[in-house]
């Protein structure tokens, strides 16, 4: 028999919760667009590196690229599609791509309004020129995570390519131990591969050079022959101890200070000529950093001995005036860094209106100290003159001299385009292109 208050209760308790999940959804959208017009009115559209871009017409709206992010707030739902809301905070984990069902995600470098240059590699990770391969950084994969996999991948294609050489003592040279080529040099292990690890730098190199205690974010990922790299968010200090470890315990012999000047064909592979001697072989790996050679101000007093381009030790300047330049994550990070010292008086400048390629762990934190007064945030500032007690800026037009002690230039670096097109390997500008 026809319970018609039972029928009844039920249609009244799927009404309520059907108001409730329309209001939570509209909740949900209106903070997402919010979040997405503030982002826009502050200048902050571009992302620093690999970014999703979304087909309106594949997605269905989901929400599983969201869901799936890390970083978390960097996509939102609008209107029933999914959008990139919140593009700085976006560090290129790639996560939202794979999760995706439709497959309606497309990771691209750059954007319309900003190019990125980028080494073309094919999906094996080797470029233009058969034996040479590029992993991490040097390809666009700044990430801890995301670099360690591209040196073991493009480890695993070398080792492939190498199968039925001979004539050669060495397999592969690898260029550069940090991540990707520590990575690189554990699979080439694992392969029984013979190969030579070079780094221009001291132990560390990139990592070695952060602030001291400053945390490194990446995520949980497997080394070859070593095993799970745990942590995902440790400082310096603990990431160059286990980095120190993995060397140790995997018997990697690396060759530090080695500084490649030059890369020619020879019969059957290369020879890498470096500071140290020649090496020839049948591959190479680059797993170089996109910095090479920091960028400068041009300006005049720039050769004065208080302008550095690289913030080793925050503790030098407890006393002192300082002024960092830049407007990325090394740039905040080292004016964090310099302002917890004691007596210090901290100013960055930075030529933009926002800081647009930086962390939002890092912007929240410069807020907090230009809030209580421990540090000077100028925007659209430019350094005209340097002078030993002083340095003068350009605020819009407005110049202005502060007493000074040192500069901190953290204004990237010049990618080594010109030492990868002598070799003839083609670089590419990508504007939001993959």
């Amino acid at each position: 028999m026809f319970n018609f208050a039972a029928f009844t209760g039920f249609l009244l308790l799927f009404g309520m919760v059907s108001i409730v999940f329309w209001v939570t959804k509209k909740w949900r959208e209106r903070n997402t667009v919010r979040r997405r017009d503030a982002a826009v009115a502050a200048g902050m559209t571009q992302p620093a590196s690999l970014h999703p871009v979304i087909d309106p017409a594949q997605c269905i709206g989901c929400g599983s690229c969201a869901s799936a992010c890390p970083e978390g707030g960097v996509l939102g739902l609008i209107r029933g599609k999914a959008e990139l809301v919140d593009p700085t905070r976006c560090i290129g984990h790639g996560a939202c791509a794979k999760a995706c069902p439709m497959e309606a995600i497309t990771l691209v470098f750059g954007t319309a309004e900003r190019g990125v240059d980028i080494p073309s590699v094919a999906e094996n990770f080797e470029t233009n020129l058969p034996g040479i391969f590029i992993a991490g950084e040097l390809g666009g994969m700044g990430l801890i995570r995301n670099a360690i996999e591209q040196g073991r991948q493009a480890m695993q294609s070398i080792t492939e390519s190498v199968k039925r050489q001979t004539s050669f003592d060495l397999d592969c040279v690898i260029v550069g131990a940090g991540p990707a080529g520590i990575a690189a040099s554990l699979q080439a292990k694992e392969s029984g591969l013979r190969f030579r690890t070079l780094e221009q730098d001291s132990f560390g190199g990139t990592v070695s050079h952060y602030p001291r205690g400053k945390l490194v974010m990446t995520a949980p990922v497997v080394l070859p022959g070593h095993g799970r790299m745990k942590f995902s968010e440790t400082t310096k200090e603990a990431l160059l101890e286990f980095w120190r470890d993995v060397i140790a315990k995997n018997q990697l012999e690396i060759t530090y200070h080695a500084r490649v000047e030059a890369i020619t064909r020879c019969e059957g592979g290369f020879t890498v000529i470096t500071n140290q001697g020649s090496f020839d072989t049948h591959t190479i790996l680059l797993a170089i950093g996109r910095r090479g050679t920091p960028r400068k101000l041009d300006v005049e007093g720039e050769e004065d001995g208080k302008v550095i381009y690289r913030l080793i030790d925050p503790e030098q300047f407890a006393g002192q005036s300082v002024l960092v330049v830049g407007g990325g994550d090394s740039a905040l990070e080292a004016a964090i860094a310099v302002a917890e010292q004691p007596d210090t008086n901290v100013t960055i400048a930075y030529r933009s209106a926002a800081f647009s390629r930086a962390k939002e762990k890092n912007r929240m934190r410069i807020a907090d100290l230009e809030e209580a007064g421990e540090l000077d945030v100028r925007f659209n500032t430019v350094v005209r003159k340097i002078d030993a007690p002083t340095v003068q800026i350009d605020q819009q037009g407005s110049l202005e001299e502060l007493c000074n002690d040192a500069i901190i230039v953290c204004a990237g670096g010049i990618l080594p385009t010109p030492f990868l097109k002598k070799i003839g390997i083609e670089v590419e500008t990508k504007y939001g292109t993959s």
